[in-house]
């Protein structure tokens, strides 16, 4: 049965009226428990309601749980607090640094107060001062999971990843600390609850972290969100009430989902060490050499096995995943840019692109088909075209109708991680038949096969391997081009993964910029092309 919960922003003393507004919706909502987070009492307690409150004559209406904010206790409470005993009926103290696990099975880790640098080793002993030490946030590492983490500190770059706009005034009153982004990224915490001591509520998308078995299919997602002060005269969300399934695990992914904000700060550009000579690559996958003809069964015997998720490089699960890169996450697949793009920044700039566009489609699931999905097939196809389809409208509007789009998909049952790739490129080449001459006069050069022109769909149906290019353009007036060109592929066929890339680098007049590997970016730059991108393509980012 799942757990009916409801948390309130701090109180800041105010505790009458929000005892009351707790009465009325639990009347209507019978929740399990409630959680207060911030400050229960202000810093100038009003007298008279806290000797109401001691006394009983306040009414809490259920179990309701709260730890210390910004301000010292009463010392009425700190002398309850040091003797063990409950404030009130039903309002329960959780301590500074606790563990606690409600009647319904509820996991509640919390760690209140704000970081006191000063103490540089130890933790700090009293349970009722509103400070904490980087000790104390390392001991609750060892908590290794929960349901709930209640701090009253941010953690540090939360909103790294983000869409959700912060403003600079709010963002210059958040107290954050890298402590608790380490607790956060330690625990894994379904939810993580703070408070706002200025006057706005921030709720994140959720982040998943990386799983610790990358064979699993769980799949651990956080939702951050801080709650604005009860009864701010901002009109700011000061109440939220959700419902948990303890035990529940999650096998899929919320939409608009992200990486873990804490990613690249605890292991900045970390990367694996291939041990095939960089054959796992974003675009190389070189195990697989280029040229024609067969492969010999010698050489087949003797491939090394193919990364697992851990060490795939469009994994989300790897923990060194370049996750600046990514752009957007939807629930079945998601959008990067690509590592040594082909297009320079510059490429497209009298078209309006001040940034490569070179995209990638990545599904979720480590396969090298659509295939091979199974029962997500059709739904990650869905998806994947319907990302494929914003991307192109965004070209045609920024554009004003000067470029199309050439995407490409390679599906053999040798690849490592299926994606699809995506380039802008001047309309007229498009219309007047050069892109679709471009691919056939370069297979029959390599003497590859023929391209036919056909509608594979999600490709389940199709036995053998493949290569194929969808072509598209829009010029706004009439004329809206759309043609699929499919190439099959006998099994173990030579094929040059690079192919589609040298196709589009001779159309485009990029030949310099073949090897993805000569023209990588810095991270300064990968990160500031991301940026440009989403702020394109927010109109058409349906998981926002």
């Amino acid at each position: 049965m799942a757990a009916k919960i409801l948390v309130l922003g701090s109180l800041n003393g105010n505790f009458e009226s929000a005892f009351k507004k707790l009465a009325a919706l639990h009347a209507k909502q019978n929740f399990s428990f409630a959680i207060i987070t911030g400050n229960l009492f202000s810093a100038d307690q009003d007298k008279d309601a806290l000797s109401r409150l001691l006394s009983g004559q306040v009414n809490v209406p259920l179990s309701t749980y709260f730890t210390v904010g910004t301000n010292p206790l009463p010392e009425q409470v700190i002398e309850l607090v040091e003797k063990d005993e409950d404030i009130c009926e039903n309002l329960h103290f959780l301590g500074k640094r606790s563990v606690t696990k409600t009647s319904d099975g509820v996991r509640i880790v919390v760690l209140g107060g704000v970081l006191d640098k000063t103490i540089v080793g130890g933790q700090s002993k009293e349970q009722h001062m509103p400070l904490y030490t980087a000790d104390d946030a390392k001991i609750l590492r060892g908590a290794n999971s929960a349901d709930i983490l209640l701090t009253t500190t941010w953690p540090s770059g939360v909103w790294t990843g983000s869409k959700v706009p912060i403003t600079p005034e709010n963002q210059a009153t958040i107290a954050s600390s890298e402590e608790i982004a380490g607790l956060c990224a330690a625990l894994k915490p379904r939810y993580h609850f703070s408070t706002s001591l200025n006057e706005f509520f921030y709720e994140r998308e959720p982040f998943f972290h990386p799983p610790s078995n990358p064979e699993s299919d769980e799949k651990a997602v956080t939702r951050f969100i801080s709650l604005a002060p009860f009864g701010n005269s901002a009109k700011q969300k000061a109440l939220y009430a959700f419902n948990l399934q303890v035990g529940e695990t999650t096998s899929s992914v919320p939409a608009g989902i992200t990486v873990s904000p804490f990613l690249t700060r605890s292991n900045p550009r970390k990367r694996a060490a291939p041990t095939d000579g960089d054959s796992y690559g974003r675009f190389a996958n070189s195990h697989d050499h280029h040229g024609d003809g067969h492969r010999g069964r010698r050489a087949r015997r003797a491939r090394s096995p193919p990364p697992g998720p851990d060490r795939c490089f469009f994994c989300l699960s790897n923990s060194n995943l370049d996750t600046h890169m990514i752009c957007s996450i939807g629930e079945e697949s998601y959008v990067t840019t690509a590592k040594g793009p082909l297009p320079a920044p510059d490429t497209f700039s009298s078209s309006g692109f001040f940034f490569p566009c070179h995209q990638l489609i990545v599904p979720l699931p480590h396969e090298p088909t659509i295939r091979l999905m199974a029962a997500a097939a059709e739904k990650t196809y869905r998806e994947m075209t319907r990302f494929k389809e914003a991307l192109q409208a965004m070209v045609a509007t920024q554009s004003k109708h000067k470029l199309g789009a050439v995407s490409w998909e390679i599906s053999r049952q040798t690849n490592v991680h299926l994606h699809w790739q995506f380039l802008p490129v001047p309309i007229e080449l498009v219309q007047k038949g050069l892109v679709e001459a471009g691919f056939k006069v370069e297979a029959e050069n390599r003497n590859y096969p023929a391209f036919q022109e056909t509608e594979l769909g999600s490709g389940i149906d199709e036995p053998g391997d493949y290569f194929r290019v969808w072509l598209w353009s829009d010029d706004g007036d009439t004329s809206i081009h759309s043609k699929e060109l499919v190439m099959r592929l006998d099994e173990g066929f030579r094929f040059d993964l690079q192919f589609g890339r040298k196709v589009m680098a001779k159309l485009l007049g990029l030949e310099d910029r073949v090897d993805w590997k000569n023209v990588i970016q810095p991270v300064s730059e990968e990160t500031g092309d991301v940026s440009k991108f989403n702020e394109v393509f927010k109109p058409w980012d349906f998981t926002a």
